[in-house]
């Protein structure tokens, strides 16, 4: 049975600043120039990005956002929840692995903009997956959750919060 490590060394994954491993597979040769992207965007972008990324029980994802939306495909390993604040303060989670009779999906949209996190279902256990940032992915574009910043925006998600930032 393959683990986390195994899938770290042969897909030559590094630890990522939200948490968990990623490295970047795909970066689109072609540009959107900045005139035709939404004012979000302070500069031209790849039309796609892809990773792989994986979570582990101990390396959750921390609250972030991005200025694209962002698609998580299941590839490998336990299922796993993904933790969704919109603009409104609106919660709702989402939950990404093999079993549809179990409520989970082979692919998950994380809209751009929304505060999310994510972890493996198994403390013990890992989940694999695959992201596709459209527009690219560009780390200007991506912001790490400040606890008390979102403590004060979100207080009714208090446990959450305190949990994944």
């Amino acid at each position: 049975m393959r683990d986390a490590s195994y899938w770290i060394e042969h897909l030559s994954l590094e630890p990522h600043p939200e948490g968990g491993y990623f490295r970047e597979t795909y970066r689109s040769g072609d540009r959107i120039r900045v005139e035709h992207l939404p004012e979000r965007y302070a500069g031209e972008r790849a039309f796609s990005t892809a990773i792989y990324f994986m979570l582990t029980g101990d390396r959750p994802s921390r609250f972030h956002r991005l200025a694209s939306e962002e698609l998580w495909h299941f590839h490998a390993g336990c299922a796993g929840t993904l933790h969704i604040i919109d603009a409104a303060g609106t919660y709702r989670s989402r939950r990404i692995g093999p079993n549809p009779e179990s409520g989970e999906a082979f692919q998950v949209l994380i809209p751009h903009g929304c505060w999310f996190a994510a972890e493996a279902d198994d403390r013990e256990g890992y989940l694999l997956v695959g992201c596709t940032v459209a527009p690219g992915f560009d780390f200007a574009d991506f912001e790490m959750g400040e606890r008390e910043a979102l403590l004060l925006r979100h207080p009714e998600h208090g446990d959450l919060i305190r949990r994944l930032t």
